[in-house]
C-alpha cells in the first residue's frame, strides 16, 4: 500500500534536489548576499509546501472493502460465472472484504497536491475467484497504489499463474470523499473501481467471451485503517 514515493512526486523530488545543488554553487560563487537571497528562497519555499491531513508510515490493520455494483454482478450472472474468495478475503452484504497486511498512506487535502493520496494498501494473503464450468480464475495479493490510480494483483487459472503484479484494477478518485475518523480508525470511501485494460482482455480469453470491457465498474471501495 517504503518511502511514499510516487512517479509525479520522483520527479518533483529530483526537480528540488537539482535546485538546491545549483543554489549551493551559485552562492559560492556570488559571496554572502546571493546565499541569503537563496536561504530566505529555500525558507518561502518550505512554507509554501502542502501539510499531510494525515500519514500512516505503517498500515498495519483494518481492510479494503468493495461494494459490489448491481451491473457488475448483474454481469457475471449473465456470463454465467460464480464469484468466490480466496484466502483470508470475506464476501459479505454484497461487499469483498480484503484484510490489510501492509503498506503506508499519506492524505492532502483535496486540491493541495495531486495525487491528494499516496502510497501504497497491500492485501497478501487474500483475493476473489471466478469459475465458470471447470475453469477458475484467481487475483490475489491485491495492492492498491493510489497515487497511480491502480490495483496491482497475481493472476492464476486453475492454479497456474498467469500474471504477477499486473495492473487488475484502475480506479477513479473524482468521487472520494474526504478522510473521516472514527475513534481509532481512518476512513476513505468513495473511489470507483473498475476493470483494468490488462484485466478485461485476459478474462475475455480465458472464459471464451467478449462481453467484459475495460472500465467496466466492480464497485466502490471503503479503506480503514487503524490509526492507533
Amino acid at each position: 500500500m517504503r518511502t511514499i514515493i510516487t512517479r509525479k512526486s520522483a520527479a518533483s523530488l529530483a526537480a528540488t534536489a537539482v535546485l538546491a545543488v545549483s543554489l549551493a554553487a551559485c552562492s559560492q560563487d556570488t559571496g554572502t548576499e546571493a546565499q541569503a537571497g537563496n536561504q530566505q528562497q529555500s525558507s518561502q519555499q518550505e512554507q509554501a509546501a502542502p501539510k499531510a491531513v494525515a500519514s500512516i508510515p505503517a498500515l498495519t490493520g483494518e481492510d479494503t472493502a468493495v461494494a459490489l455494483d448491481k451491473g457488475f454482478t448483474d454481469a457475471l450472472t449473465q456470463l454465467e460465472l460464480t464469484p468466490g474468495v480466496v484466502g483470508s478475503a470475506k464476501l459479505t452484504d454484497g461487499s469483498l472484504v480484503f484484510p490489510i497486511t501492509g503498506g503506508n498512506v499519506t492524505v492532502f487535502e483535496p486540491g493541495a497536491v495531486d495525487p491528494y493520496v499516496i502510497g501504497q494498501v497491500q492485501h497478501e494473503g487474500s483475493g476473489f475467484s471466478l469459475t465458470a464450468g471447470d475453469t477458475t480464475v484467481e487475483i490475489t495479493n491485491l495492492n492498491v497504489d493510489p497515487g497511480v490510480s491502480k490495483v496491482y494483483g497475481d493472476v492464476a487459472v486453475n492454479g497456474e499463474v498467469a500474471a504477477s503484479s499486473v495492473p487488475v484494477f484502475n480506479l477513479d478518485g473524482r468521487t472520494l470523499n474526504p478522510l473521516e475518523t472514527q475513534g481509532n480508525q481512518a476512513i476513505l470511501e468513495g473511489t470507483k473501481v473498475q476493470i483494468s485494460e490488462v484485466a478485461a482482455p485476459l478474462l475475455n480469453d480465458v472464459f471464451k467471451t467478449d462481453a467484459v470491457k475495460p472500465g467496466l465498474l466492480v464497485g466502490t471501495a471503503t479503506i480503514t485503517v487503524d490509526v492507533k
